[in-house]
């Protein structure tokens, strides 16, 4: 387990809907030792904090294992102008699928100490970026979302890094089953008892959760 890519971005801009939004998904991967600080990588712009950053959402992190399963489902094109970091996420990593990762797991790169909190929940800028119209409808079905990390002590970290696992979480919900019951299977009481029993549990995603299943 690895990291293959450190991937930040500065502040752009798409069109949507008529209107220009301000974004911060045009990753890019950069060499060298990259600072881990509470919020994210040191120079990586997170725009929307609400959504795609925060504490429980300061680094996004995504397999490179995906890349070839979504060049043969997406149009011709709309991943070949992009290296990794082409879905805006801070680290490409090989060797760990949302199977293999629970909520509330402390991982270890480089010098920082991270724990797993949440799959990632595309948004219409990864479609716009993409230009795929319905790659919203692609992404959550298709239980490649990748993962977001808390920081929970700073450090460094760089493109071949090994990735190694702290403490593990008890009683938890992986990524893949955490994304199956926000996405595909919304009434799975099994996953969703599962989901709320973690401590982890981002705040925004058990509100959510407790909002829709009314308990």
């Amino acid at each position: 387990m690895k990291v293959i890519s450190v991937n930040v971005g500065k502040q752009d801009e798409i069109s949507w809907r008529g209107r220009v939004v301000k974004t911060g998904i045009f990753k890019v991967p950069v060499m060298g030792k990259v600072r881990v600080e509470k919020l994210g990588l040191a120079g990586d712009v997170q725009m929307d904090r609400a959504v795609h950053g925060g504490f429980d959402k300061a680094l996004y992190v995504y397999p490179s294992e995906h890349y070839d399963p979504w060049r043969s489902e997406l149009p011709s094109g709309a991943l070949e102008r992009f290296g990794y970091g082409a879905f805006g996420e801070n680290l490409t990593i090989e060797g760990l699928m949302e199977d293999e990762v629970c909520v509330g797991d402390e991982l270890i790169i480089g010098s920082a100490r991270f724990l797993v909190k949440s799959p990632r929940i595309a948004c219409y800028k990864l479609a716009t970026k993409l230009g795929v119209g319905d790659m919203l409808k692609r992404f959550g079905p298709s239980g490649r979302s990748g993962f977001y990390l808390s920081v929970e002590e700073e450090g460094e970290l760089a493109v071949g890094d090994a990735i190694a696992f702290g403490a593990r979480a008890d009683d938890t919900i992986n990524i893949a089953d955490l994304n199956r019951l926000l996405t595909t299977d919304p009434h799975n009481h099994t996953l969703l008892e599962a989901a709320l029993a973690s401590f982890d549990l981002p705040k925004d995603t058990r509100d959510y959760l407790v909002s829709t299943h009314g308990s």
